[in-house]
């Protein structure tokens, strides 16, 4: 059993919806990265996300585009983040932490070294975007490491390609709630139910919806058929407001508590 199986074995015990916050990885501030991954937990979140900062997030919003920008202006690459889950094991040892990203930092690293390396820090699984099911060859030695590989299903993955995504998938599986990027306002939670109903008859693993989730009342109303619930670009962008490590905190923890307080406010077995 891996954290994140630990952690959804956890809420499914306790009848409770998860909550995981996506930022990404040295924005706004890179000295303040591992104090908001830790406001975050304090504040409510299950699992944390961190965004892998690239310069063609195909699959992102200008919100986290340019997040990336700015943190890789700054120099940030996957030494430094891996370095910041370091430092953050070693006060929090039970929070699953997911690197969200794409292939090339990964390949440039080498796969065998990064996936050394990403278990000796403590991360506990990988969303390659740009590694669908189709190339999961390539992702081989993440999973030989001890890591999850997340995958992605979307509005548009056909019934066979699900069947192998769902066959695959490990830790969670990230269900893409509109047929677009991320921060997408065009979210129907309707289409969403429907679909995440199907998905959950055919998954092994839990279904965390993401990619349209803004505030606390539409994170209610995916919580009430999902097993958890994705919010990045809105978080993002309000980090992207803080001047310093303090205010990024305080950012941080005023954006999560609420949406935490809905999820907390639904009837116990809400995705049952």
């Amino acid at each position: 059993m891996s954290r994140i199986s630990d952690r959804f074995a956890a809420l499914e015990a306790a009848r409770r919806p998860g909550l995981i916050p996506f930022i990404t990885a040295g924005d706004p501030l890179p000295e303040a990265t591992v104090a908001i991954m830790h406001a975050l937990v304090d504040a409510g979140a299950d699992l944390v996300e961190l965004g892998v900062p690239f310069s063609d997030p195909m699959a992102d919003g200008p919100v986290i585009q340019h997040a990336s920008e700015r943190a890789l202006a700054k120099g940030i690459g996957l030494s430094h983040i891996l370095g910041w889950v370091r430092e953050f094991r070693a006060r929090d040892t039970q929070t699953p932490i997911v690197l969200m990203g794409y292939l090339n930092p990964v390949e440039i690293c080498g796969v065998e070294r990064f996936a050394a390396d990403a278990v000796a820090a403590g991360v506990d699984g990988v969303l390659l975007v740009d590694c669908p099911i189709e190339e999961i060859a390539t992702a081989l030695p993440l999973r030989a490491a001890g890591l999850d590989q997340i995958f992605l299903a979307s509005p548009t993955t056909d019934k066979a390609r699900l069947e192998k995504v769902c066959a695959a998938a490990q830790g969670f599986l990230y269900y893409v709630s509109v047929a677009g990027i991320t921060g997408a306002a065009n979210l129907s939670t309707e289409a969403v139910r429907e679909r995440v109903a199907a998905i959950r008859r055919r998954a092994r693993t839990p279904v965390a919806v993401g990619f349209g989730v803004k505030d606390a009342a539409t994170a209610a109303t995916i919580a009430g058929f999902a097993d958890a619930v994705v919010i990045g670009s809105a978080l993002v962008d309000t980090l992207a407001q803080a001047v310093d490590a303090a205010d990024a905190v305080a950012r941080a923890t005023a954006f999560l508590r609420p949406i935490r307080a809905a999820l907390d406010a639904l009837p116990a077995g809400h995705a049952a």
